[in-house]
């Protein structure tokens, strides 16, 4: 059994595409002149270059869908919509956004992000114009009289899922070209969560656009708050033509290397043997022998290179989906995702409320001194975004690296490369940021912010940074364990926790404030005293047990890595 069989040596030279590059033509070679071609290595950092400038940049105004909170409490005012309505869209546009990730994902791994981008395009231009109809609309019914939106939420609805979905395509395609034009740099954790950082930048970025640029004047001439109908608008135009420029863009530049690197490193490993697809066409082939002399054709070179291209597919196709199974059959990472969605999911819920949280600090006879959603969108948007900058320079200059890009397997090839004495595991990164966000979480439902807007701060600043530090890093640790070639699956599989966390929350805050509107006084004379909350029962038990939530999210994290079986004990460097 040591030995290896001939038909198992036979197998070598089929798992390597003889194409190294996706610029070249597929034949060694081509592959071995192309890597000392200098202007062919110019042309590929270029390529890499445009790729992660757009990246950023699409991940920036993809951000927009992070400032609902900038205009979610003018539904309310101007509108008349519920705080069930109010959620109903951002639970809506949450679970939009993330519930489709898996298929982004599997579809930027096998296609690309390029078609990706061209499908933001078409949702996000589409999403955010008919939101702009609508909402001037809405505003001319509730002038005659109209109550609750019942002609314009369904739509509205509608409107903010092709946008959900738009994000995930746009936000998906940009980092896992990232991910993989970039997986052998020294600092490719920095290199990955840039567009990541940049997500985050752009919700302070559009806010200030909003508030200090797209606002209402009022009748004294003072600025009031954000137009919502030109902010759309804005979206709906900047959007579309981002996405248009990502078509012809963002591509995965050398991705044949990619994949022969991976399956270079699964044969090492010996999870290669057996393989019955490699087998069968290393029969075919090698039966095809005896016959070439008696084919005239067999020297042409157009069947070589679809002979070549039709092997390179199906390595791939088989590398993707052996990965996708290893995967999810790793009980590991089932442990990572629930821990990622009991700690992610309250800072989603609090992004999406933050506007109805503030409202509740202050009595309507004090609220001249209510702090506004606008400054506290940016607080979070901006330490956020050094959060998940910092956390991923830690974990590139602190963390412990496996030598390659690839799956790890436990076996000797993914021993890490030297580093410094003071070595700090990634885990204990993210562990760190769940903590920090715990602080903010527990601060808010202690109560000693109400009354005292000054000091929501540092509610908006701890949650912000250990919503964006955890964020930052879960990408990191998939990628590091899992490799990867397969990063937009992966990381799509997990990435559905913070839709489900959302809604959850979403409705608990709902429904908490809804009670407690009941004991709250009304806004004016005449108004609706069940549709606006001010004190601490409004939000006080939500934020207890978001508090506990992210403990226990932490601890599975935790058992992941230190637990029976789990990544220490396997040998996975993290």
């Amino acid at each position: 059994m040591t030995t290896p069989s001939n038909s198992d040596q036979s197998l070598a030279p089929l798992l390597r595409t003889p194409s190294s590059s996706t610029l070249g033509s597929p034949s060694s070679q081509t592959s071995i002149s192309d890597a000392s071609d200098p202007k062919l290595r110019q042309k590929r950092r270029a390529l890499r270059a445009v790729a992660f400038v757009v990246s950023i940049i699409a991940a920036l105004c993809a951000g927009s869908i992070t400032v609902f909170s900038l205009y979610g409490h003018l539904f309310q005012s101007r509108l008349h919509y519920t705080q069930f309505q109010i959620n109903g869209i951002a639970s809506a546009m949450s679970l939009s956004m993330y519930i489709p990730v898996p298929v982004i994902g599997y579809m930027c791994d096998r296609v690309g992000p390029g078609p990706l981008s061209f499908l933001a395009s078409v949702l996000l231009g589409g999403g955010y114009g008919l939101a702009a109809g609508l909402y001037q609309k809405g505003l001319a019914e509730v002038g005659e009289g109209g109550k609750n939106g019942r002609t314009t939420f369904p739509p509205m609805i509608f409107a903010f899922v092709a946008i959900g979905v738009g994000t995930s395509c746009m936000y998906l395609g940009a980092i896992t070209t990232c991910a993989k034009n970039f997986g052998k740099s020294k600092y490719r954790g920095l290199m990955m969560v840039a567009p990541i950082a940049s997500f985050g930048l752009g919700g302070m970025v559009l806010s200030q656009i909003g508030s200090r640029i797209l606002y209402e004047i009022q009748p004294d001439g003072a600025k009031g708050d954000v137009n919502v109908f030109h902010f759309f608008l804005f979206l709906c135009v900047i959007l579309a033509i981002l996405g248009l420029i990502g078509t012809f863009t963002l591509r995965i530049v050398d991705e044949d290397d990619l994949i022969d690197g991976a399956v270079e490193e699964l044969e090492r490993s010996g999870l290669l043997e057996g393989s019955e697809i490699f087998r069968r066409r290393a029969n075919r082939d090698y039966g095809a022998i005896d016959a070439v002399d008696d084919d005239a054709g067999a020297m042409d070179p157009a069947r070589d290179d679809d002979d070549e291209d039709d092997n390179a597919k199906l390595k791939k196709t088989w590398l993707l989906n052996a990965e996708t199974r290893r995967f999810l059959t790793d009980h590991t990472m089932w442990w990572f995702a629930v821990g990622f969605w009991l700690i992610i999911g309250p800072g989603e819920a609090f992004i999406n409320n933050l506007g109805t949280v503030i409202g509740t600090l202050y009595s309507p006879s004090t609220r001249t001194n209510e702090t506004t959603a606008a400054t506290h969108v940016s607080i979070m948007a901006t330490v956020s975004t050094v959060a998940r900058l910092l956390a991923a320079s830690l974990s590139d200059l602190l963390s412990p690296s496996p030598h390659s890009q690839h799956i790890q397997t436990g076996f000797p090839t993914s021993l890490p490369q030297l580093r410094q004495k003071l070595s700090v595991s990634r885990i204990v990164l993210f562990i760190a940021a769940a903590i920090i966000m715990s602080i903010g979480t527990l601060v808010q439902a202690s109560g000693v912010v109400q009354e005292h807007g000054e000091r929501f701060w540092i509610v908006s600043g701890s949650i912000g940074a250990g919503y964006g530090a955890v964020f930052s890093l879960t990408p990191i640790i998939i990628t590091m364990i899992w490799g990867v070639e397969n990063f937009g699956t992966n990381f799509g599989i997990v990435a559905l926790s913070p839709a489900l966390g959302s809604t959850m929350w979403g409705l608990i805050y709902s429904a908490v404030y809804q009670v407690g509107a009941r004991d709250s006084p009304s806004l004016a004379e005449g108004a609706d005293d069940d549709v606006f909350c001010f004190g601490k029962q409004c939000y006080s038990s939500t934020f207890w047990a978001m508090t506990i939530c992210i403990w226990i999210g932490s601890a599975m994290v935790l058992w992941a890595w230190k637990g029976r079986d789990g990544w220490s004990k396997r040998g996975i460097v993290i």
